[in-house]
């Protein structure tokens, strides 16, 4: 499952970032953009699934896309799946142009004990 294997490497990255500071995890924050590879309740749940004693917080990333017609901003999401999206340029209909931003899941922060 792909879902898992994103949360194991933010996992690892937490973990890592923990013990450098001699520290254990005690809950992290995760960014997830719009245009991400995993909509961010299916991230969620298999953290959750994974660490049951972190809190884990998610937040928002909105997407921006750049378009051929001068378009920059956010699209219009038509699909977001498991793995895909599809998406638009609301000012020119162009299917799936250029992602400037927010097409990414990261460790934004860990809080530690």
């Amino acid at each position: 499952m792909h879902e898992q294997g994103i949360a194991q490497d933010i996992i690892k990255q937490a973990m890592a970032t923990a013990k450098e500071r001699g520290k254990d995890v005690k809950g992290i924050t995760v960014e997830v953009g719009d245009l991400g590879h995993l909509p961010a309740e299916e991230m969620e749940q298999a953290l959750q699934t994974m660490v049951s004693d972190w809190y884990i917080t998610m937040k928002h990333k909105p997407a921006t896309i750049k378009c051929g017609c001068g378009y920059t901003g956010a699209p219009n999401i038509i699909e977001k799946g498991h793995d895909h999206n599809v998406y638009r340029c609301p000012a020119c209909e162009a299917l799936m142009p250029e992602i400037v931003d927010g097409d990414q899941i990261v460790l934004e922060s860990i809080d530690v004990t």
